[in-house]
């Protein structure tokens, strides 16, 4: 097991799980921490020798920045309960059902206190706010909870309308579930705090379950950019002329970018936290539009995911180097120029275009009049969506709208986010109309290919090979990278190219590489000099499955259990955390962390699996079927699940079990090949054999090139007597593989 450590057989169950409830991250802000309440960090001695100083401390001498921050989201992103803040929201006591639920809510003993019921004869449960995250367009309310916690609470308030809602909407999210609020997908110091307080730390105990989350201050301040500053810093001096100093070198810029990207970005932890001025991916890892869930496959946001990965995947971000601050001002978050008169797209491609950025006539190319909506550069090449119900956004992918694509792969586009009341047809004429051939374009085509390898369709590889030697865009090739993992065992040309992007310049790339191969038996020599990889996030992927043979106190070991520890208050950390357990033989460690995954979030399909497949590593196969086929069950599209599940029944010996799970298998995916063919052994082995052979011709008809399917058909034809169809079967399989010992056997005298 050391070539090939248990974490290589788990295919999706390292991706992130349960996402779909990270509603709390960006209402504004959260703070706080649990019991004891979270504290300025400045109650620990050690922490003050850290921190002199906070935003308030600036405004002396910088008065205009100060200005422009304090009204901005990032200064009223968090702040604690205040009654003249919260009158119109909590001020008068109100009793309203909102989607089944009753709620009374009040002001007592200083705080905003709720009571929901939820159906006749529920008691209610009554909480009351300590934190308030954000400003507008809605403010969310954090609760105290066990052990240090602190909730993001699903009830929510919309100062512009006056009106509490739900965050979820009409989604009835029950207790015990990951999503609900009060349970882990809704916790304040796991899923909120990061990017709504200054100098954050979560500082949990993984062996208590507890919480003593300490922040500078609330809200993102002056610190959480710049760093502490020496103590010369803070001595009166000359302002420099202007009051703001000399122009952003490129590399500031780049190095302020990747300053902004922690908190508006989907992303893993790698550490727990970015020191300011630290390397984006030396502290995360960015969600790549791997996933049709979570990205369309023209990388359009669809699921919560920031801003961070659509400017990378964009040519604007990812080729040409556009940052955060060419767009917006770093202390307001504003602007820098209108974008309703186009000025602010147009200070790039105007009539003085800057590098190469071509000139764009707004009415020309747009076909629509000035000053119409149809008009502006934003809402076609950055539509919005909503999140939480009440948070527009805009996609910063800067992506070109393709009906066309609507129409293949229902991909939205903004002709009809706006046209409403007209057909994608009429969207499709127009485009074709105004754009013609340069819509067939690289965009239009990488979207196929994606859409292809994430269906898993045939033949979706060569054009996915043939895409990642020809993309210019880092994020582009590493997502192209890593679609291609499920290849990666059955085609060589996979780990191949897997190997030649090891030493390319971006370590997003170098990173998909190494996950890439990290699934390939046979590959831990190509690995190991990757843990001298500059950049930790490419450390850690080549860690991963080395991790058995990593020396104890070695710096790479080191830096494995710090992000092992990282997210491990949540079931994916918590998941991960057993997997390197089991890959280091401490194997009850490995079941009692994946355990405690399980119960945290109950109804991930992912979690039942990795335990499933853990159990049956142990020996346990009767264990292992029902965690892999409650797998199946919440997952009911995954074949693979259903097919991982009869396996394990099959090695404990329930083979109607099994036959049901492998029928169920073939019914999700009909050209499941490995699937049919196992079923054929099965049928055979309970005395089926005509089925037998039927099944296992389709195993053969949809994987003629693999040499198992026609020599189990030659065994069974040789017990049947039937000596010319084994013989005619096994010339078959020697047509494949003319070593094939076994075959050989069969045609023997």
């Amino acid at each position: 097991m050391a070539d090939r450590p248990f974490n290589a057989r788990l295919r999706a169950c390292l991706a992130l799980i349960g996402v779909a409830a990270l509603a709390g991250l960006f209402a504004g802000a959260t703070g706080g921490c649990g019991q004891p309440k979270p504290s300025a960090a400045s109650s620990s001695a050690a922490a003050v020798a850290t921190i002199p100083a906070k935003s308030a401390d600036c405004r002396a001498c910088h008065e205009d920045i100060y200005r422009d921050w304090a009204g901005s989201h990032h200064a009223l992103a968090h702040r604690a309960v205040d009654a003249p803040a919260d009158a119109t929201a909590v001020g008068t006591p109100q009793r309203f059902n909102l989607h089944g639920v009753d709620y009374e809510i009040r002001w007592e003993d200083g705080k905003p206190t709720f009571t929901e019921r939820r159906g006749n004869g529920d008691p209610g449960y009554t909480y009351a706010a300590d934190f308030v995250i954000g400003h507008t367009p809605l403010l969310q309310y954090v609760v105290p909870g066990e052990r240090g916690a602190y909730q993001a609470a699903e009830l929510a308030w919309d100062p512009q309308r006056k009106e509490w809602f739900n965050v979820f909407a009409d989604e009835r999210r029950r207790l015990g579930e990951w999503g609900h609020w009060r349970g882990r997908g809704m916790n304040w110091n796991s899923m909120c705090a990061h990017c709504h307080l200054t100098d954050y730390r979560k500082n949990y105990d993984l062996t208590t379950d507890t919480y003593r989350t300490t922040f500078r201050e609330q809200g993102v301040g002056c610190y959480q950019c710049h760093g502490d500053l020496p103590e010369s810093h803070f001595r009166p001096r000359p302002s420099p002329p202007g009051g703001r100093g000399p122009g952003a070198t490129a590399a500031e810029l780049q190095r302020a970018q990747e300053t902004c990207a922690p908190c508006h970005a989907r992303n893993e932890l790698l550490t727990g936290r970015l020191e300011p001025g630290g390397s984006y991916h030396d502290h995360y890892r960015l969600t790549l539009p791997t996933e049709a869930n979570v990205f369309y496959p023209d990388g359009q946001v669809r699921d919560e995911d920031f801003n961070y990965t659509s400017l990378l995947t964009s040519r604007m971000g990812g080729k040409a180097g556009v940052t955060c601050l060419d767009c917006h001002d770093a202390h307001s978050g504003k602007t820098i120029l209108p974008v309703q008169d186009n000025s602010l797209c147009l200070q790039c491609h105007g009539p003085s275009p800057r590098g190469n950025a071509p000139i764009i006539d707004p009415i020309a190319h747009s076909h629509h009049l000035p000053g119409s909506t149809g008009g502006r550069c934003v809402e076609c090449h950055m539509p919005r969506t909503t999140y939480m119900q009440r948070d527009p956004r805009h996609d910063h992918g800067f992506t070109k709208p393709d009906p066309l694509l609507t129409k293949e792969l229902g991909i939205p586009n903004a002709c009809n986010r706006c046209h409403t009341d007209r057909s994608v047809d009429w969207a499709i004429e127009h485009a074709e109309k105004w754009y013609g051939p340069k819509l067939e374009n690289r965009q239009r085509q990488r979207t196929r290919v994606v859409a292809a390898a994430q269906a898993g369709q045939p033949g979706s590889l060569d054009r996915l090979l043939e895409f990642i030697a020809n993309e210019d865009v880092p994020a582009w090739r590493a997502t192209l990278l890593l679609l291609t993992r499920p290849q990666a065992t059955r085609d060589a040309r996979v780990p191949t190219v897997a190997k030649e992007h090891l030493t390319h310049a971006d370590p997003m790339v170098r990173s998909a590489a190494v996950q890439v191969l990290s699934g390939v038996p046979g590959q831990n020599d190509v690995l190991r000099p990757m843990l001298n990889d500059p950049v930790r996030l490419v450390r850690l992927d080549a860690a991963w499955p080395l991790s058995p043979e990593l020396p104890a106190g070695s710096r790479i070991r080191q830096e494995l259990d710090t992000y092992l520890a990282a997210s491990a208050d949540q079931p994916a950390g918590r998941m991960r955390l057993g997997q390197d357990f089991f890959n280091r033989g401490r194997t009850a460690e490995a079941e009692a962390s994946l355990r405690q995954a399980v119960a945290w979030d109950p109804n991930s399909p992912g979690l039942h699996d990795t335990l499933g497949i853990v159990l049956n590593e142990l020996g346990r196969p009767g264990e292992a079927a029902a965690s892999l086929w409650r797998a199946a069950q919440l997952n009911p599209t995954d074949a693979d699940a259903a097919f991982n599940a009869a396996l394990a029944y099959a090695g404990a010996r329930q083979l109607p079990d099994a036959e049901l799970a492998l029928r169920e298998a073939v019914r999700r995916n009909p050209r499941f090949d490995r699937a049919w063919y196992n079923l054929g052994l099965l049928l055979h082995q309970t005395a089926r054999s005509n089925e037998a052979i039927a099944a296992l011709a389709t195993a053969e008809q949809l994987a003629p090139r693999v040499p198992d399917y026609p020599y189990a058909r030659a065994t069974i034809l040789r017990q049947q007597g039937d000596r010319a169809g084994a013989a005619a079967a096994a010339r078959r399989v020697l047509e494949l593989d003319p070593r094939h010992p076994q075959a050989r056997a069969l045609l023997s005298p």
